[in-house]
């Protein structure tokens, strides 16, 4: 049986590294994706490069890769970052980057892989997105939004595909040990008004990249692995015990019992 091949985007470091070296030492073909190839190149694996705000970088990644394989199995939409901060403090250059990353780059590399999904009649694309996805956090509101938008973009997809047999699935991390709150954060200045500088202190150990709590990059890396080896036609892949617990949460409590909830575990 010839070998799997999965596309992997935003693979330099955190999940989608811990991805790319998970399928690789399963014995898959793997495209780790990233900007910088040259300077993140990941071990036993086909580095490209892909931009996801760049088209052509995906078309030339997507064409690179079948060269390389003859094939695609599955398609994980990885890239991303956090942009943080008071929203009405945010420039138009910060919603667009964070929406054209997170989003429409999420789309146009998923425009450009169906074609050739739906020509041979099987395909699989999973996205991950995040509890934040279905929960919203103070100073989120971009990435939150982003978030919710994968996660709706994702479901109506998967009445669209499936008469071709591709499946999509979508994983929701929650807290991870990665660079997120960090060198992958675009931290957005209270812009010199005093009442956001006092919230954004408030809550600033979810703004920092001080947070020590949540799972590895190698725990989500798992549950990708098991999404698109299961054979299932699941649809969501909570990652981590806390994933599922604040998933669970949620959905069965009210929402003034929640927004009290999450207040008292962020704002200080």
């Amino acid at each position: 049986m010839p070998k799997k091949t999965v596309l992997i985007t935003g693979s330099s470091k955190g999940i989608g590294k811990a991805t790319a070296e998970l399928f690789s030492k399963k014995g898959w073909n793997v495209a780790a994706t990233m900007r910088d190839p040259g300077k993140y190149a990941v071990p036993g694996c086909l580095c490209l490069e892909l931009d996801v705000t760049k088209p052509d970088t995906i078309k030339k990644a997507l064409k690179e890769t079948l060269e390389r394989f003859g094939s695609i199995d599955v398609a994980v939409n990885n890239a991303g970052y956090g942009a943080v901060g008071p929203f009405e403090t945010s420039s138009r250059e910060q919603i667009m980057r964070q929406f054209e990353t997170n989003l429409f780059g999420l789309m146009e590399v998923t425009k450009n892989v169906l074609p050739h999904f739906r020509d041979k009649r099987d395909g699989m694309i999973i996205n991950v997105t995040s509890v934040a996805g279905r929960m919203s956090f103070p100073l989120y509101s971009l990435y939150n939004s982003t978030k919710w938008a994968v996660e709706g973009f994702s479901e109506a997809l998967r009445f669209e595909l499936e008469p071709f047999n591709i499946k999509i699935k979508i994983i929701e991390p929650a807290l991870i040990k990665t660079e997120f709150g960090g060198s992958s954060a675009d931290v957005i200045s209270a812009g010199g008004i005093k009442e956001y500088e006092d919230f954004v202190r408030s809550v600033a150990p979810w703004t920092n990249g001080k947070i020590k709590l949540g799972h590895s990059p190698e725990k989500v890396a798992g549950t990708i692995y098991r999404a698109a080896t299961d054979g299932s036609n699941k649809f969501r892949y909570p990652s981590g015990e806390d994933g599922r617990f604040l998933l669970f949460i949620r959905r069965f409590i009210p929402d003034s019992w929640l927004f009290a909830g999450i207040k008292k575990a962020v704002i200080k």
